[in-house]
């Protein structure tokens, strides 16, 4: 859920990565760090565990411009892509307005893919939210593997009512990250307005 300050006029915004571990999600976090301007974004804070590190930072955009006068400032988050982190992940979803879920392209990831996001449907719902209430994004991932899945297949697995768009991307190399990125801020953007 979105936050007002007052004082610096700016609504603050909770973007979570979701998905199976190794699917890209720190990598895409770290990618839009590289990109955004040092004057333009917080520090970049990773919490580690054993296995797994969780990422999180803060920007300020520069091309989404505003709501009713006030800066629009987003938090991106990523949550442990293993299953075992799963108080982890559910805590990570609290007040979120918008989520990227990272699919890896892999053909040895789908069941992965898929029971990552049947886990993100129930952390949701422990909310007593409906994924189809979250503005929500695709990413098929390491579209640069030779063996890559076609999109349609795993846009298929994921969402199978096809009721999220699915962009391509290959983090490592920025292609589709801020594709991604912009479609699920504008999607925030839309619902806050469409909301007052």
């Amino acid at each position: 859920m979105s936050t007002i300050n007052f004082a610096a006029r700016e609504i603050n915004f909770k973007i979570v990565y979701y998905g199976p571990g190794m699917s890209g999600k720190t990598t895409n976090l770290k990618w839009v760090f590289q990109q955004v301007p040092e004057n333009r974004k917080g520090e970049m804070v990773s919490l580690a565990t054993e296995d797994e590190r969780t990422l999180f930072f803060d920007f300020l955009p520069v091309d989404l411009g505003e709501v009713k006068g006030f800066k629009t400032r987003f938090h991106l988050y990523t949550v442990p892509g293993q299953v075992f982190y799963n108080a982890s992940r559910k805590l990570i979803l609290r007040g979120v307005d918008g989520i990227v879920f990272v699919a890896d392209s892999a053909p040895n990831r789908l069941r992965a893919n898929a029971e990552s996001m049947r886990n993100l449907r129930e952390n949701l719902a422990e909310y007593g939210i409906r994924p189809e209430d979250v503005p929500l994004v695709l990413q098929a991932n390491k579209r640069d593997l030779p063996d890559a899945l076609p999109v349609e297949m795993i846009h298929a697995v994921i969402d199978p009512e096809h009721r999220y768009p699915i962009f391509e991307a290959v983090a490592s190399n920025g292609t589709g990250v801020f594709d991604t990125l912009k479609a699920v801020s504008r999607q925030v953007l839309a619902k806050v307005v469409a909301a007052n």
